[in-house]
C-alpha cells in the first residue's frame, strides 16, 4: 500500500510503499477512501505540534474509510461499515489500522469527502461556542480566518447557535464564503482599524480566533465587557501577549482549546458534541464546504493549498473510490 510519510522532522513528506498493517487488539482495518488535512499537519513536519509521533510516521488526522477486517476485541459486525476516525495520525495512506473507540459510524447522507473533512473542523467550532465559551443567541460572535478550516464552520455553527455573525477573512471571495455559510457581517482583514469597526458594530461578546498576531489585538481591545476569547491557534505565526491587567479591569476571559486533548482527559465532552453533530448533519443542517479535492499522488500540492491559504474550508486527500 502506498502511505504518505514524515521519515525526518523538518523535512518534506514523500509517498512510500509499506506492508498493510494488521489489526491489534482492539482495533480495526480501515479502508482509507479520504483525508480531511489541517493546519496542525504542517506543524507535525516541522515537529512542532503538541503530539507530534515519533518519526517515521504517516501524515493525516482525519480520516473516513471502510472497516476491512477487526482485530482481538473488536465488534466484528462493524465489517463493512463506514466510519469516520480522528485518528491523529495515519491518514494520508490506503489503509490504516485504528482504535475502535476512535471509529464513528458516518450518517448515510455524507460522502467520505464530507466525513473526512468533518470530525476536527465542525468538533472544534462546537466545542469552542458551545462547552467552552457558552454562547448564547443574541449574542455578537466575531470569527477571525472566517474562511478557513475552522473558522467557517464557527460561522455556520455560531449562526445556529443564533448569534450575529461577523466574519473577518482577506479578500472578497473568501469573505463571500463566509457570507454563504451564515456570516451577517464580513469585514475584510486588510482594513486599516480593525478595531474601530468592531466597536463600532457593537463590540463582540464571544472572538474566535484560529489566527493570532494583529487580528487578535485588535479584537482583544473591542471584546466587550464580560467577553469571552476562544484562543483556537495561531495561523499567522504570531502568539499574542496577553495583558492581564486589561483582562482584569473589562472583566474578559481568555478560553484556550486543544480538541483533541479532550480525548485524553474528558472523551464525553467529543463524543456528545460529534453525536450532536453528525445529527445537524442527518437533518440537512450542516454543509462542509470543500474548496479543494487531490489524488494522494498530489498530497505535496494539497499541504501547500492549506501552508498558503489559498484553500477555503477544507483540503481533502483520497486514496480509493468507493465500490
Amino acid at each position: 500500500m502506498r502511505a504518505y510519510k514524515v521519515t525526518e522532522t523538518g523535512q518534506p513528506p514523500r509517498l512510500a510503499q509499506c506492508d498493510t498493517p494488521i489489526p491489534a487488539t482492539g482495533e480495526v482495518l480501515v479502508k482509507i477512501h479520504a483525508c480531511g488535512l489541517n493546519f496542525a499537519d504542517l506543524l507535525m513536519i516541522k515537529g512542532k505540534y503538541q503530539d507530534t509521533p515519533a518519526v517515521p510516521f504517516t501524515l493525516g488526522l482525519e480520516l473516513s474509510g471502510t472497516i476491512e477486517a477487526v482485530g482481538p476485541g473488536a465488534d466484528s459486525s462493524l465489517t463493512g461499515k463506514n466510519v469516520a476516525v480522528f485518528a491523529g495520525q495515519g491518514g494520508l495512506a490506503e489503509y490504516g489500522c485504528f482504535p475502535v473507540d476512535r471509529c464513528v459510524v458516518m450518517p448515510e447522507n455524507m460522502s467520505f469527502a464530507e466525513a473526512a473533512a468533518f470530525q476536527v473542523a465542525y468538533g472544534t467550532s462546537h466545542v469552542a461556542l458551545d462547552y467552552k465559551a457558552r454562547l448564547q443567541a443574541g449574542e455578537t460572535l466575531l470569527v477571525l480566518g472566517a474562511a478557513g478550516g475552522v473558522g467557517l464552520t464557527a460561522v455556520e455553527i455560531g449562526k445556529r447557535m443564533g448569534a450575529r455573525v461577523i466574519a473577518v477573512a482577506r479578500g472578497a471571495a473568501k469573505l463571500d464564503v463566509a457570507r454563504k455559510a451564515g456570516a451577517d457581517i464580513c469585514i475584510d482583514a486588510e482594513v486599516d482599524d480593525l478595531r474601530e469597526q468592531i466597536k463600532a458594530l457593537g463590540g463582540a461578546d464571544v472572538v474566535y480566533d484560529a489566527v493570532g498576531g494583529d487580528l487578535f489585538r485588535a479584537a482583544f481591545r473591542a471584546t466587550n465587557p464580560d467577553g469571552r476569547i476562544l484562543a483556537i491557534g495561531h495561523a499567522s505565526g504570531d502568539v499574542p501577549q496577553i495583558p492581564a491587567n486589561h483582562l482584569l479591569v473589562k472583566n474578559i476571559s481568555v478560553l484556550g482549546l486543544y480538541w483533541g486533548g479532550y480525548m485524553k482527559f474528558k472523551p464525553s465532552v467529543l463524543t456528545d458534541s460529534m453525536a450532536q453533530l453528525f445529527s445537524w448533519f442527518a437533518e440537512g443542517g450542516l454543509t462542509p464546504h470543500i474548496s479543494h479535492e487531490l489524488p494522494l499522488e498530489r498530497a505535496d500540492e494539497a499541504l501547500e493549498l492549506l501552508k498558503s491559504r489559498r484553500s477555503t474550508g477544507k483540503v481533502v486527500v483520497t486514496m480509493h473510490s468507493p465500490a
